[in-house]
C-alpha cells in the first residue's frame, strides 16, 4: 500500500500515479486551490483520502458533503487575520496597505475579506491594496513595474501587510522598498505564516537583511519534548542541505500525518473490513503530534491555534515575541494566563527607538500642510493678515493658533508645516483635508456627525452648542416681596401659622386672662400673638409649659424662614437682572421674527432643518460688530451663535444683551487631520494635558473673555426658595404642636368624663340623647372651661399628676354633687401698657 506527497507540479499527474503506482492516501498541497482540485479529481472519483496542509480563508459551507474524503490539517485564516488586526490595534495605526501576489484565481479575495473585518472591529481599515504581478509575467529583471506600483502620491499609510506571495516576489518587494525609503522612516511590515516558511531567516542572506525590523506570524508548537527533539535530530541528519537548525510547521505536519497514516494502515492488516478513511478519521479525532494537539471533526480541524510573533532582527537570526490565541489575545505564555498589551519588544526597521507611526511623516523638505480658515466672524479665534506676510510679524494669530503652538511645544518630535489660508465654507475646508489637498486644518472647526466620516478630528478644546442673544432690559416687578418664596412655600407657611395659632389658643383659653373674653377677641389676640413672634417678642404672658413648647418650636420656624427671606430678596434687590425680549424660540417663529447667524458656518442650515426658521427670516451677520448694527437697527429680534462665539460676544457687549444657556449641544470645538493619522491621536493627547493642567482655560480667559462681564446668561431654573428646603423644619413645628394639642386635649376629655360621671349620679342623662346633642355638650364643655389663673406656671408633672390623681376616681365620695369641687379664683396679673 503506498502514500504519495503531491505538489502543485504533481496535480495533473495524480489519476495516472492511483492507477500505477496504487496509492491509497494522498498527502501534501500548499494552497488550498490545489487542495480543492485534488480531492475534487482524486478523492471523490477514485475515492481515497486526500490530507491537505492547507486551509481555506473562509470554511466553505457543506464542506464535508463535498469533499467526504478530504482531511485538512490548518485552521483558516480568520485567526491569523485577527492576529494582525490585535496588532494593528495594540500600536494604534487606523490605516494598512495590504500587498500580495496574484495567483491567477482571485484566492486571496477571501483573506482580504477577513482581514477588512478584523481591522473594522478595531477600528481600522485598508487604504489601499497593492496587487503584485506574479514572477513570469515580469521581463523587466530590475522590477521595474514593482517600483512604479509603489510610487503612490496619495497613499499616507506605512503600515504593509504581506500574505500570499512567493519567495522571489517577497524578496524584491523588499529590495525595491528599501530603495524607495519605505523601509524605516516610521513604517511598519507584517508577513503571515505562508510567507515567514517560506524562506529561513537563520540563514545570511540579503533578503533577510532587507526584513530587519518585520513582524511575522507562526504557528506555535513544543520545542521541549524527547519526541520533538528526536526528530529534529534525524531531520538535521536527512537533510543536512536545508542548513535549518529546526524543521517547520509544514514538516511537523507532515511527520505527524505519516505516522497517522502509519498508525491506520497497520490497524487495517489485523481487521480489512474497516476503510483506511474511516480509521483516519477516528485518529485523527483527538491526537497530539509534533505539530500540536490536534482535534478533527467531519474533516475539518476544531482547535483554537497558537501563534507566536516573530522579530526579524537581522540577516542571521529572528527574535521569538509573545504568544497569540483568539481567546487571550497576547500573552507571555501559551496558556494565555499571563497578558499582554502587544507583541512584546519589537525591533523596528530602521532601529527606531519608538513604535512608528505607520504613517507619511512631514519632514523639513515635504512640511505637513495645514489649512486655516481665512474669513472668520470673530477675529479673537483665527485671523489672518495677508499684509503681514513679508514682516517679522506672524501673518496667522489667534486663540487657535495660540493652541496649536503650545501643542506642537509637546510633540516629542519635530513636526514641520506651513499654513495655508482657506477663503471658502468651514465644510469645503472639511473636504479640502477629506481629498488630501491638506494634512490637517486648525481653526474653529465644530465636530458634526458628518464630518465625524471624512475627517479624523482631535479632542474639542472647548464646548459648543447653540446658543440664542437677544436684547434685554432690567427686569422690574411690583411683586417683587413675593419671589423669594415660592408660592408653595407661602401657602404651607400660612397654613403652620394658621395651625400654631389656634394651638396656642386651645392651651393659653382656660388660664390665660389675655385670652378671655368674648370669641372675637380671643381670635384676636390669638392671631396677633402668632404673627406678631414674626417680627418682634410678644407682650403677652404664656401660662402653660405645653404653649411654650409650642412657641419654642415656632420662633426656630420664624428664625429660619425671616433668615431665608431677608437673605434671597437681598440678593435679587442687589443683583440686576435683565429681562429678555424674547425667550422662547417658538415666539420667533410664530411670528415670523427676523434673526442673524454666522452666513458662513453650519449654523444657517441648522436652523432651517432642525430648528424649521424660514429662509427669508434668516439674516447672514459678517461680523460680530455687525450683530450690535443689526439690533440696533431692528433688523434682528435674536442672534443664534455657537456658545464659544456668544461668551466673546456677551463678554465684549455686556451692557443691553443676554444669552440662554445651549438647548442643542454639539461636539465642540477642535482640529481635524486625514483619516487615520496618527498626529490626531498625539494632538488629542497634548490638548487633554492643556485641558487637565488649566493652561487651556487661562489661555481662554486671555483671549477670549478678558473682561468682568457677570450676569449676562438667564437662568431657566427657579430662583425662588421651594418647599424641599423646608419640609423638616414644618414636619417638626407640626409635630410639636400635635403633640401639645393632643396632650391638652387628653386631660380635658377626662375631666369632662368625670362631670358626666358626677351628673349621671344626680340626674341620669336620657339614652336615647342624639349624638348631634352630645357633639355640642361636648363642644359647649370645652369651650365654657372655668378661668383658672394659677400662681405658677404648670409643669408636665402635674399634668402626669392630675391624670393620676384621686380626683379620676369616679367612685370618690370628695367629688359628688354633695360635695362639689370649687375653683378659687386668683388675682389675675395686671401688665403695665407702655
Amino acid at each position: 500500500m503506498e502514500f504519495f506527497f503531491l505538489c502543485s507540479e504533481f496535480v495533473a499527474a495524480a489519476e495516472e500515479l492511483i492507477k500505477e503506482k496504487k496509492v491509497e492516501a494522498i498527502v501534501g498541497m500548499e494552497t488550498w486551490q490545489e487542495a480543492a482540485q485534488v480531492a475534487d479529481l482524486v478523492g471523490n472519483l477514485a475515492q481515497i483520502p486526500v490530507i491537505s496542509f492547507a486551509a481555506p480563508s473562509i470554511t466553505p459551507p457543506l464542506m464535508q458533503s463535498r469533499w467526504p474524503f478530504l482531511i485538512r490539517m490548518a485552521a483558516d485564516g480568520s485567526a491569523q487575520m485577527k492576529c494582525i488586526a490585535d496588532i494593528v490595534s495594540a500600536y494604534h495605526w487606523k490605516r494598512v496597505v495590504v500587498i500580495y501576489e496574484d495567483d491567477g484565481y482571485g484566492g486571496d479575495v477571501g483573506m482580504l475579506a477577513l482581514l477588512s473585518e478584523a481591522l473594522q472591529d478595531v477600528g481600522s481599515k485598508i487604504e489601499h491594496r497593492l496587487v503584485l504581478p506574479q514572477v513570469s509575467s515580469l521581463s523587466n529583471p530590475n522590477w521595474v513595474e514593482l517600483e512604479e506600483l509603489l510610487k503612490l502620491p496619495t497613499m499616507q499609510s506605512r503600515v504593509y501587510i504581506v500574505f500570499q506571495s512567493s519567495l522571489p516576489t517577497v524578496a524584491h518587494l523588499f529590495r525595491v522598498a528599501e530603495k524607495m525609503g519605505l523601509v524605516g522612516k516610521e513604517s511598519a511590515w507584517i508577513i503571515t505564516e505562508s510567507i515567514t516558511s517560506l524562506f529561513d531567516p537563520h540563514e545570511t542572506s540579503d533578503i533577510s537583511s532587507t526584513m530587519k525590523g518585520t513582524l511575522g506570524i507562526k504557528t506555535y508548537y513544543a520545542k521541549n519534548t524527547n519526541s520533538f527533539a528526536t526528530f529534529q535530530k534525524q531531520f538535521q541528519t536527512k537533510y543536512p542541505e536545508e542548513g535549518s537548525p529546526e524543521p517547520g510547521i509544514y514538516a511537523l505536519r507532515a511527520y505527524d500525518a505519516i505516522r497517522i497514516i502509519a498508525q491506520a494502515i497497520g490497524r487495517m492488516t489485523s481487521n480489512n473490513s474497516t476503510s483506511l478513511q474511516l480509521l483516519l478519521n477516528t485518529l485523527f479525532s483527538n491526537y497530539t503530534g509534533l505539530s500540536g494537539k490536534m482535534r478533527f471533526e467531519a474533516g475539518e480541524i476544531l482547535y483554537s491555534p497558537v501563534l507566536r510573533i516573530i522579530n526579524i532582527v537581522d540577516g542571521k537570526r529572528f527574535k521569538e515575541l509573545n504568544f497569540w490565541t483568539p481567546d487571550v489575545g497576547f500573552s507571555l505564555e501559551e496558556t494565555g494566563k499571563i497578558r499582554d498589551g502587544d507583541a512584546g519588544g519589537v525591533i523596528w526597521p530602521g532601529n527606531l527607538t519608538h513604535v512608528p507611526k505607520g504613517w507619511a511623516m512631514p519632514t523639513a523638505a515635504k512640511p505637513m500642510k495645514i489649512g486655516v480658515p481665512g474669513k472668520t466672524s470673530f477675529s479673537k479665534f483665527v485671523k489672518v493678515d495677508p499684509s503681514l506676510e513679508n514682516s517679522d510679524k506672524k501673518k496667522y494669530v489667534g486663540f487657535c493658533i495660540a493652541i496649536f503652538d503650545m501643542v506642537i511645544e509637546r510633540l516629542n518630535y519635530s513636526l514641520p508645516y506651513e499654513f495655508e489660508a482657506f477663503d471658502g465654507l468651514y465644510d469645503d475646508l472639511v473636504e479640502r483635508v477629506h481629498n488630501k489637498v491638506y494634512d490637517a486644518a486648525v481653526g474653529d472647526i465644530t465636530v458634526l456627525a458628518d464630518r465625524l466620516e471624512k475627517v479624523e478630528f482631535t479632542q474639542p478644546y472647548m464646548e459648543s452648542g447653540l446658543s440664542m442673544i437677544v436684547p434685554a432690559k432690567p427686569e422690574k416687578s411690583t411683586w417683587m416681596f413675593m419671589k423669594p418664596f415660592t408660592w408653595q412655600m407661602w401657602v404651607v407657611s400660612g397654613a403652620i401659622l394658621i395651625y400654631t395659632m389656634f394651638v396656642v389658643w386651645f392651651l393659653e383659653r382656660p388660664s390665660n386672662p389675655e385670652f378671655g373674653g368674648p370669641l372675637k377677641n380671643q381670635i384676636g389676640t390669638a392671631t396677633w400673638f402668632t404673627f406678631s413672634s414674626l417680627f418682634f417678642s410678644h407682650r403677652e404672658k404664656i401660662y402653660s409649659n405645653l404653649t411654650r413648647l409650642v412657641v419654642v418650636v415656632w420662633l426656630f420656624v420664624v428664625l429660619i424662614l425671616t433668615s431665608s427671606y431677608t437673605a434671597n430678596l437681598s440678593s435679587m434687590l442687589t443683583i440686576q437682572r435683565l429681562k429678555p425680549n424674547v425667550t422662547d424660540i417658538e415666539i420667533l417663529k410664530r411670528t415670523n421674527s427676523k434673526i442673524g447667524c454666522d452666513g458662513d458656518s453650519f449654523v444657517m442650515d441648522y436652523l432651517q432643518t432642525v430648528l424649521g426658521f424660514k429662509i427669508e427670516n434668516i439674516v447672514k451677520v459678517s461680523s460680530e460688530y455687525n450683530y450690535t448694527k443689526e439690533f440696533k437697527s431692528k433688523n434682528i429680534s435674536a442672534a443664534f451663535l455657537e456658545l464659544p462665539y456668544a461668551q466673546v460676544f456677551m463678554n465684549e457687549f455686556c451692557e443691553g444683551y443676554t444669552s440662554t444657556e445651549p438647548t442643542y449641544r454639539f461636539g465642540g470645538l477642535s482640529f481635524i487631520f486625514q483619516r487615520g493619522s496618527p498626529i490626531a491621536r498625539d494632538f488629542t493627547k497634548a490638548i487633554l494635558e492643556l485641558l487637565e493642567n488649566g493652561e487651556l482655560k487661562k489661555l481662554q480667559n486671555d483671549w477670549l473673555t478678558p473682561n468682568e462681564c457677570p450676569n449676562n446668561v438667564t437662568s431657566n431654573g427657579p430662583e425662588s426658595l421651594s418647599l424641599n428646603s423646608f419640609t423638616a423644619l414644618y414636619v417638626i413645628s407640626g409635630v410639636t404642636s400635635s403633640f401639645c394639642f393632643l396632650l391638652s386635649l387628653a386631660v380635658l376629655g377626662r375631666r369632662f368624663l368625670q362631670q358626666e360621671a358626677d351628673q349621671g349620679n344626680a340626674s341620669p342623662s336620657p339614652s336615647d340623647e342624639t349624638l348631634w346633642n352630645k357633639t355640642v355638650r361636648i363642644a359647649r364643655f370645652f369651650y365654657s372651661r372655668e378661668l383658672n389663673i394659677p400662681t405658677r406656671a404648670p409643669t408636665f408633672a402635674d399634668y402626669a399628676e392630675e391624670w393620676h390623681s384621686p380626683m379620676w376616681d369616679y367612685s370618690t365620695a370628695s367629688n359628688t354633687p354633695e360635695h362639689p369641687r370649687t375653683i378659687r379664683p386668683t388675682e389675675i396679673e395686671c401688665v403695665q401698657q407702655g
